[in-house]
């Protein structure tokens, strides 16, 4: 299957093409999108992309896309655009989250997995994830305030704690978490799980597509309708 990953969750993006089924991936190349322009490069490095390895749109099999946490922007215009070439060229989307994709990486291979990603504010972008018995990753991602967050862990007790930010590591390994720092996740990775999601049909239609933010918008938080 040929597809298409996507990740405009943070302050750059990135896009990959590659190819893969249930036993093998290939990522064909990956290219970055500058902070700032997603909504004017997105679209045109896709048709790059694809004209460079002489592919058309009609072959791709699918698309995967970060559905959060991140931007509120980024996800939006990352979410909107898969959406739009999903419609128009009656593709599957099958979706992935940076916690989850932290999670992937585990070198734990049973018991619960936590991870983490700094979500400012004095906040905490947090997953609890277990291995079901295929093999898969089961579980729950929430927004938690810095006490919220060492209290989670303390009463969940995971086997490790799995985050991309340092200033996370160190809370963990302060109320003695076992900690695996990990760069964040990049589009190559997203990809690959995407594929696996795609050639198992879990996806989401384009009607249903979202992002995950787990944070409202400051939008919401702030705006007092009229009674």
């Amino acid at each position: 299957m040929l597809i298409l990953g996507i990740d405009t969750s943070g302050k750059s993006g990135g896009i990959a093409l590659a190819s893969g089924d249930r036993d093998s991936f290939h990522l064909l190349e990956s290219a970055a999108i500058a902070g700032g322009t997603f909504s004017a490069q997105l679209v045109p490095t896709v048709a790059a992309l694809l004209q460079k390895h002489a592919f058309s749109p009609e072959e791709l099999g699918g698309f995967v896309v970060v559905s959060g946490p991140g931007s509120f922007t980024g996800l939006r215009v990352g979410l909107s655009a898969v959406k739009g070439l999903a419609e128009v060229l009656q593709k599957p989307v099958a979706t992935v989250s940076l916690l989850e994709a932290l999670a992937s990486c585990s070198e734990q291979k049973d018991g619960m997995i936590a991870t983490a990603l700094d979500a400012g504010r004095n906040e905490i972008f947090c997953g609890l994830y277990e291995l079901t018995e295929d093999g898969k990753l089961k579980g729950e991602e929430k927004l938690l305030s810095h006490p919220e967050f060492s209290e989670e862990i303390k009463k969940t007790r995971p086997v490790c704690l799995i985050t991309s930010d340092r200033s996370v590591a160190e809370m963990a390994s302060s109320i003695g978490m076992r900690v695996q720092e990990e760069s964040r996740p990049e589009v190559a990775l997203i990809a690959r799980l995407g594929v696996h999601k795609l050639l198992e049909g879990n996806t989401v239609s384009v009607e249903a597509l979202d992002a995950t933010y787990l944070r409202r918008s400051d939008a919401e938080i702030f705006f007092k309708g009229t009674p």
